[in-house]
């Protein structure tokens, strides 16, 4: 944010300075900022009125670099202000029936584009031989990153001896379920907007209990980033009624990649002594397909049999 101030201090502080095609767009923004935060420049200066260099100058005017800084900070400001339910109807009001596939899986894309693009590899590293050192490892996700966390700990499991998922519907729990974390553990937590305060307790927690945290989250902004040393950051802002988690997961998966090769004896006794207890004990029965090629039985009624 230019000298630390907000979007909407800055439009407060500079109006009597704009220009009268500015102060449009000021207007505009300050009324419509919900939709202002998905337009371009040439589109938010045709809403406004105006030109779309004059939208361009407006975001410089501001303090930001160009247009794309300021929508970036517009965007960030939509996603903490705004309900799931308006972010649906913003979205969707924008997008034709046919072309929401099309849309959500390009903007998927768009955001491991953009991730891979931004994420610090020697952050990266940092997180990977932190979790490495590690006495404990705990694991917490809370509403829709719940999935993350339950998939991440599961390979982590595969690797290490003591992995645990903090999972609650009260902070209470969260902190008995912490309450021997300590210096030579490891939290990880994930959580994107909307923040979820039980992450942020649970993170801050561990924090003060010593132990290393790592935050999996969509900005450096994030208040995650108060707590943990280390942050990975992932792309997760289409605005939806649905949080796109697509750029998380792959985070996640890199994560586990890199743990699996750095512990690749561990891993390959553990595939081998997990295979041998699903054969011992038949886990997996008839129903299982064991080659491309094979053709499952199946049994067909006779319709001429039929009642």
């Amino acid at each position: 944010m230019p000298n630390g101030e907000s979007l909407f201090e800055q439009i407060d502080r500079q109006y009597d300075k704009l220009s009268k095609g500015q102060k449009k767009l000021a207007d505009f923004v300050r009324e419509h900022y919900d939709k202002a935060a998905f337009m371009t420049a040439c589109e938010l200066g045709k809403a406004a009125g105006v030109s779309e260099s004059t939208a361009v100058r407006f975001a410089m005017q501001l303090g930001y670099a160009g247009f794309p800084q300021f929508n970036r900070e517009l965007s960030e400001l939509v996603k903490k202000r705004l309900s799931s339910m308006q972010r649906a109807e913003v979205a969707y009001g924008r997008i034709p029936e046919e072309k929401i596939l099309d849309t959500v899986l390009n903007s998927d894309i768009e955001k491991i584009r953009l991730t891979l693009e931004q994420t610090d590899r020697a952050v990266f590293r940092e997180a990977v031989d932190t979790i490495i050192k590690a006495r404990r490892i705990y694991v917490c996700g809370i509403r829709s990153c719940a999935p993350l966390a339950s998939f991440l700990a599961f390979y982590l499991n595969q690797i290490f001896d003591d992995v645990r998922v903090v999972t609650s519907t009260n902070s209470s729990e969260i902190f008995e379920q912490l309450i021997r974390i300590g210096e030579e553990d490891v939290m990880i937590g994930i959580s994107f907007p909307r923040y979820s305060m039980r992450t942020l307790k649970a993170i801050e927690f561990a924090n003060n209990r010593c132990a290393k945290v790592i935050a999996i989250t969509d900005s450096i902004h994030s208040p995650m980033g108060l707590y943990s040393s280390c942050n990975l950051i992932a792309k997760s802002d289409m605005a939806s009624i649905v949080d796109s988690l697509t750029a998380p997961m792959s985070i996640i998966n890199a994560l586990i990649v890199a743990l699996c090769m750095k512990k690749q004896e561990e891993v390959v006794n553990t595939l081998k002594m997990t295979e041998k207890v699903w054969k011992e004990y038949g886990i997996y029965g008839s129903d299982e397909i064991n080659e491309l090629d094979d053709e499952p039985e199946m049994q067909m009624k006779d319709p001429d049999k039929e009642i």
